[in-house]
Protein backbone atom coordinates (compact mmCIF):
# COMPACT_ATOMS: atom_id res chain seq x y z
CA UNK A 1 0.00 0.00 0.00
CA UNK A 2 1.20 3.50 -0.72
CA UNK A 3 1.77 5.95 2.13
CA UNK A 4 -1.26 8.13 1.26
CA UNK A 5 -3.53 5.08 1.21
CA UNK A 6 -2.17 3.85 4.56
CA UNK A 7 -2.77 7.26 6.15
CA UNK A 8 -6.29 7.49 4.70
CA UNK A 9 -7.23 4.05 5.99
CA UNK A 10 -5.79 4.80 9.43
CA UNK A 11 -7.68 8.10 9.64
CA UNK A 12 -10.95 6.49 8.55
CA UNK A 13 -10.71 3.38 10.75
CA UNK A 14 -13.12 3.43 13.69
CA UNK A 15 -11.36 0.85 15.87
CA UNK A 16 -8.06 -0.94 16.27
CA UNK A 17 -6.32 -3.40 18.58
CA UNK A 18 -3.58 -2.19 20.93
CA UNK A 19 -0.84 -4.68 21.74
CA UNK A 20 1.32 -4.21 24.82
CA UNK A 21 3.76 -6.46 26.65
CA UNK A 22 4.25 -6.65 30.41
CA UNK A 23 7.56 -6.76 32.26
CA UNK A 24 7.63 -10.57 32.00
CA UNK A 25 7.08 -10.54 28.23
CA UNK A 26 3.41 -11.55 28.34
CA UNK A 27 1.41 -9.98 25.49
CA UNK A 28 -1.88 -8.20 26.07
CA UNK A 29 -4.38 -7.12 23.38
CA UNK A 30 -7.32 -4.77 23.79
CA UNK A 31 -9.67 -3.12 21.28
CA UNK A 32 -9.40 0.67 21.17
CA UNK A 33 -10.72 3.75 19.43
CA UNK A 34 -8.04 6.17 18.31
CA UNK A 35 -7.14 9.22 16.27
CA UNK A 36 -4.04 10.25 14.37
CA UNK A 37 -2.53 13.66 14.94
CA UNK A 38 0.84 14.82 13.76
CA UNK A 39 3.18 11.83 13.76
CA UNK A 40 1.34 10.14 16.60
CA UNK A 41 -1.62 8.01 17.44
CA UNK A 42 -3.79 8.79 20.47
CA UNK A 43 -6.22 6.61 22.40
CA UNK A 44 -7.94 7.48 25.64
CA UNK A 45 -9.17 5.56 28.64
CA UNK A 46 -12.80 6.50 28.38
CA UNK A 47 -15.85 6.32 30.61
CA UNK A 48 -17.21 2.97 29.40
CA UNK A 49 -17.66 0.59 32.35
CA UNK A 50 -14.49 -1.23 33.36
CA UNK A 51 -13.84 -3.66 36.18
CA UNK A 52 -11.00 -1.41 37.42
CA UNK A 53 -9.39 1.92 36.57
CA UNK A 54 -5.96 0.29 37.00
CA UNK A 55 -5.72 -1.10 33.50
CA UNK A 56 -3.17 -3.65 32.42
CA UNK A 57 -2.36 -1.68 29.25
CA UNK A 58 -1.22 1.27 31.37
CA UNK A 59 0.89 -0.92 33.66
CA UNK A 60 2.39 -2.64 30.62
CA UNK A 61 3.37 0.66 29.00
CA UNK A 62 5.06 1.70 32.25
CA UNK A 63 7.06 -1.55 32.16
CA UNK A 64 7.69 -1.61 28.39
CA UNK A 65 6.70 1.40 26.26
CA UNK A 66 6.95 -0.50 22.93
CA UNK A 67 3.46 -1.05 21.51
CA UNK A 68 1.75 -2.11 18.30
CA UNK A 69 -1.61 -0.94 16.99
CA UNK A 70 -3.36 -3.11 14.39
CA UNK A 71 -6.13 -1.91 12.10
CA UNK A 72 -7.64 -4.47 9.77
CA UNK A 73 -10.48 -4.96 7.34
CA UNK A 74 -12.23 -8.28 6.80
CA UNK A 75 -14.81 -9.32 4.22
CA UNK A 76 -15.88 -12.70 2.93
CA UNK A 77 -14.50 -11.50 -0.40
CA UNK A 78 -10.86 -12.15 0.49
CA UNK A 79 -9.62 -10.02 -2.37
CA UNK A 80 -10.63 -6.99 -0.25
CA UNK A 81 -8.70 -7.90 2.93
CA UNK A 82 -6.07 -5.56 4.36
CA UNK A 83 -4.24 -4.70 7.56
CA UNK A 84 -1.99 -1.95 8.85
CA UNK A 85 0.25 -2.19 11.92
CA UNK A 86 1.74 0.91 13.55
CA UNK A 87 4.60 0.25 15.97
CA UNK A 88 6.03 2.82 18.33
CA UNK A 89 6.87 4.16 21.76
CA UNK A 90 3.93 4.92 24.04
CA UNK A 91 3.61 7.35 26.90
CA UNK A 92 0.66 7.82 29.21
CA UNK A 93 -0.54 11.40 29.71
CA UNK A 94 -3.45 13.06 31.43
CA UNK A 95 -6.11 14.55 29.12
CA UNK A 96 -5.08 18.11 30.05
CA UNK A 97 -1.46 17.36 29.05
CA UNK A 98 -2.34 16.14 25.55
CA UNK A 99 -1.84 18.67 22.72
CA UNK A 100 -5.03 20.51 21.71
CA UNK A 101 -4.80 19.12 18.17
CA UNK A 102 -4.77 15.53 19.42
CA UNK A 103 -7.73 16.18 21.74
CA UNK A 104 -9.63 17.76 18.85
CA UNK A 105 -8.79 14.77 16.63
CA UNK A 106 -10.31 12.38 19.20
CA UNK A 107 -13.39 14.47 19.99
CA UNK A 108 -13.95 15.20 16.29
CA UNK A 109 -13.79 11.55 15.30
CA UNK A 110 -16.03 10.11 18.03
CA UNK A 111 -19.33 11.84 18.91
CA UNK A 112 -19.34 10.26 22.38
CA UNK A 113 -16.05 12.03 23.12
CA UNK A 114 -17.39 15.35 21.81
CA UNK A 115 -20.31 15.08 24.25
CA UNK A 116 -18.12 13.96 27.17
CA UNK A 117 -14.32 14.04 26.80
CA UNK A 118 -12.60 10.94 28.20
CA UNK A 119 -11.96 11.17 31.96
CA UNK A 120 -8.99 8.85 32.04
CA UNK A 121 -5.44 9.05 30.81
CA UNK A 122 -4.45 9.13 27.16
CA UNK A 123 -1.94 6.81 25.52
CA UNK A 124 0.17 8.73 23.00
CA UNK A 125 2.09 6.56 20.54
CA UNK A 126 5.03 8.04 18.64
CA UNK A 127 4.88 5.89 15.51
CA UNK A 128 8.29 4.79 14.26
CA UNK A 129 7.33 1.95 11.91
CA UNK A 130 4.31 1.09 9.79
CA UNK A 131 3.80 -2.28 8.11
CA UNK A 132 0.85 -3.08 5.85
CA UNK A 133 -0.62 -5.71 3.59
CA UNK A 134 -3.48 -5.69 1.11
CA UNK A 135 -4.90 -8.53 -0.94
CA UNK A 136 -5.50 -6.25 -3.88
Amino acid sequence: MEREEIERRLREARRAVLGTVDGDGQPHLVPIVFALWGKGLYTAVDGKPKTTRRLRRLDNIAANPRVSVLVDHYEDDWSRLWWIRADGQAVVREWADVPDGARRALTGKYPAYAAAPPPGPVIAVAIDRIASWSAS
